[in-house]
């Protein structure tokens, strides 16, 4: 049998998936719903599977969407917390920058002794914020360019 290809670096995991495997997710497409797809976690001889959580099977629905599809799947890890260098690296900006943003309210961060920390998905959120508006100012420019 073979198995697709799994990359371990240090923060992540890279599945690359063969045709096989995307044969296989493409006919398991056919028969999911376009939205609110369950699975059930089966180990061997077990007679009965355990329900996966709908979050959980909207994860999996995702990743045999992308395999599907021919892409590359990454798996990754962050903690729940970031220290201001790590929110920096994310966001894609200097350290100063991010912590001015924090002293002026931009961004919600607290401390952590005499640290100052921020949560995971309040860095994604701004970054996710930022992106969108890069493309809102990229669309703008887009419009004067074809007037």
């Amino acid at each position: 049998m073979a198995v697709s290809t799994v990359v371990a670096t240090a923060d992540r995991d890279v599945v690359l998936a063969d045709e096989r495997d995307q044969r296989q997710a493409q006919a398991l497409m056919t028969r999911l719903p376009a939205r609110g797809a369950r699975f059930t976690a089966m180990t061997d001889g077990q007679s009965e599977g355990v329900p996966v959580p709908d979050e959980l099977s909207a994860i999996i629905a995702q990743v045999v969407h992308a395999v599907a599809q021919g892409h590359v799947v990454t798996v990754s890890t962050m903690p729940e917390e970031l220290t201001t260098t790590a929110a920096a690296q994310l966001l894609g900006t200097s350290r100063p920058t991010l912590m001015r943003k924090i002293g002026a309210g931009e961004i919600p961060a607290h401390k952590v002794g005499s640290h100052t920390r921020l949560r995971t998905a309040d860095v994604l959120q701004e970054r996710h914020a930022r992106r969108q508006r890069q493309l809102a100012a990229f669309e703008e420019l887009r419009a004067l360019e074809d007037d």
